[in-house]
Order: C-alpha cells, then structure tokens, then sequence
C-alpha cells in the first residue's frame, strides 16, 4: 500500500494484510531489515518520518504507529473503523467513552488525547453512560442486549437484554437508584439499581410511543422521564410507576438534569428552517445550563444559547466532520465539547472560549 523514502537513501515499502514494513537499498535489494506490526492495530496504510530516525505508521485500522525497525513501535493514536455513536463523558475527571459498530469501546482523556484503555465488547455499541458517580459504565447495544461493568477494571456486573432491537439511549437516574434503557421496540425499560450499581431488577416498562426510541432525560428529582422518538413525538412518564403523564401542568414546570431531547420548547430553535426532523441527530445541555450544543446530517457541530425557545434562533455553527455528527457532549467543567462523526469514524474536541 505504501512505498516511502527515507532521507538517508533506503526506501521502505509497506504491505497489506501481512503487516510488514522492509527496508531496501538503493539498487533494490533488500538490507535484511523489517519489523511487523501486531495484529490489532492492522495493515501498512501509509508511511512518513517523524523526528530523526523515527517512522510514523498510519494502518487499515485507523491507528497511527511511531518507532523504528531495530526497535518496537507503539501505538500513539488508536482509532475507531466503523460508525461512531456511543459517548459518554465521566461525570468529574477528564475522561470519556466512545463505542462504535466496530465493537470496541475506548476510554479518552481529554487533556492527553489519548486512550486510557481499550475494550472488545463483541458486537456494535450503539449507547453508553456512566453512573452518578462515575465508579460504573452502562453499554447499549444494537442487538437488544445491554451489561454494566466497572469503569476501572472493566469487570462486568451485570447482563441484561431487552429485545432484539437496537438501543438508542440508556441513562442512570441523578440519585444512582434506576436505570432507564430506550429501545427501538418503542418501550422504555425501568431497572431498579442496588448493591452500589451492580444489580438491577426491573420494575416495568413504559408503553405509548409508536416509534422507536431516540433520546430520554431524567428530572432533576430522578421521578420522572422524557422521551423522544423516531415519529418526533415527546411524552413524559412516572419512572416509578412507568405510567405516562398527561397531566401537562406537572410535566411544564419540571427541570431536567440534562436534555438531550431534540423536540420541546426549550430547544424549538435549534431546528432550521424547513427540516425533516431527521436533520438534527443529537443535543446535549452544558452543566452550567448556558448553551446546547447540536450536531446534524451535514457534519456541523452548532451551539445556541439556552434555551433556544424563538425559531430560527441565533447561533455559531463549525465543521470539521465529513460525515453526520452521531452525538455531542460537554466536559464537567463545560470548558470543552466532544462530537462523535458517523462514517468518517473521528472524534473531536472543541475549545469553549
């Protein structure tokens, strides 16, 4: 795939699916030097020199790669290789999830912009959180099944599955006592949380909805839900009860403790002019409650001032994705934003200033 020349005379050239890097002189001929590289970072995509007599790797598998052929090389940016729709930011240090189609899951810190570990979940993740105190992860996946392990060893709790259709949001209530899982069989399923996030009993599921489930918030009082779903309709339930709400007088004066619904009032404004409902993908609310931030179909991340009640409200819209923006989320501290691109399988985080 790659054919490179270094500086001092020699060529390297880089194969497929072998995973080899060889040196050659300047005749052709082979100097008897070559490295290989392990099998999960992927194939030889492309080869450039760093700094002195250090070489950079980029492979099939979106990794980049930095060493020299007499000695290891090590992995300094690790990737994902298909669509890109779990994130979930550690509610107090600086760390987050991405999850993807590709079945890996990655731990991020923010302020290396590396990854802290690396986790194969066996199937395409498709939703993830964390718990209140951030000790326990939450992994949704698009089979119906979703299981909890702890955010430092990775040791998994527990296993559930709820339906055989994708998950599109899963979410701990702000007290740690219930879980709240959205499917794409149109339930929202209710898990009553004990034992310090490590067992789970459900009590219900709320019924009503006849289109699958795309986004659910908590109240800040951890008794009631939103939700939003694919025929862009919102209802509220009673999570203890799974009854919905519909009395509208307890449901307008509630307070969230996030919104990453995209229909109501509070965030009317964020749909441009003659959308389908389909073209605004994702919404997150920062921690201070000052902006929301949404990420479309055409590869923008925009922020608006919260909330965003009067059509067509005034905002600041970036690229930087090629694909459509899976999902967005503020740091603890509000002070950076990360979005996730679909197909275009990168990560960025964005400088609030």
């Amino acid at each position: 795939f790659s054919i490179f020349s270094m500086n001092y005379g020699t060529f390297l050239s880089g194969g497929g699916r072998d995973r080899r890097i060889v040196e050659w002189d300047h005749a052709l001929s082979r100097t008897g030097r070559e490295a290989k590289l392990p099998e999960q970072t992927g194939g030889v995509r492309a080869l450039a020199q760093g700094k002195g007599s250090m070489l950079l790797v980029g492979t099939t598998k979106n990794c980049i790669l930095q060493g020299t052929l007499s000695l290891n090389f090590s992995l300094i940016v690790q990737g994902h290789t298909e669509e890109i729709w779990a994130l979930a930011v550690h509610p107090s240090q600086s760390q987050f999830i991405s999850g993807g189609h590709d079945h890996f899951i990655h731990m991020w810190d923010t302020m290396s912009h590396s990854v802290v570990w690396s986790k194969d979940i066996g199937e395409a993740v498709q939703s993830a959180c964390f718990s209140p105190d951030g000790s326990v992860l939450a992994l949704a996946t698009s089979s119906g099944r979703w299981s909890v392990l702890d955010a430092t060893t990775r040791q998994v709790y527990s296993m559930h599955a709820d339906g055989n259709e994708v998950i599109d949001c899963i979410r701990f209530s702000p007290d740690g006592r219930f879980l709240a899982v959205g499917s794409h069989d149109n339930y929202i399923y209710v898990y009553q949380v004990d034992d310090e996030c490590k067992k789970y009993n459900r009590i219900g599921r709320c019924m009503g909805h006849s289109s699958f489930i795309t986004h659910l918030d908590w109240s800040e009082d951890s008794t009631y839900i939103q939700t939003s779903s694919g025929d862009y309709e919102l209802l509220y339930w009673n999570a203890g009860v799974c009854r919905q709400v519909s009395n509208m007088s307890i449901a307008r004066d509630l307070k969230w403790q996030t919104q990453t619904c995209t229909i109501g009032f509070s965030v009317l404004g964020i749909w441009p002019e003659n959308a389908d409902g389909s073209d605004v993908n994702t919404c997150s609310r920062s921690h201070n409650q000052k902006l929301i931030a949404t990420g479309d179909d055409f590869g923008k991340v925009n922020i608006y001032s919260f909330p965003a009640c009067q059509p067509k409200s005034p905002h600041h819209s970036y690229g930087g994705h090629s694909s459509h923006v899976t999902n967005v989320d503020f740091t603890p501290d509000d002070t950076r934003l990360i979005s996730l691109g679909g197909r275009d399988c990168s990560i960025m985080q964005w400088a609030l200033t």
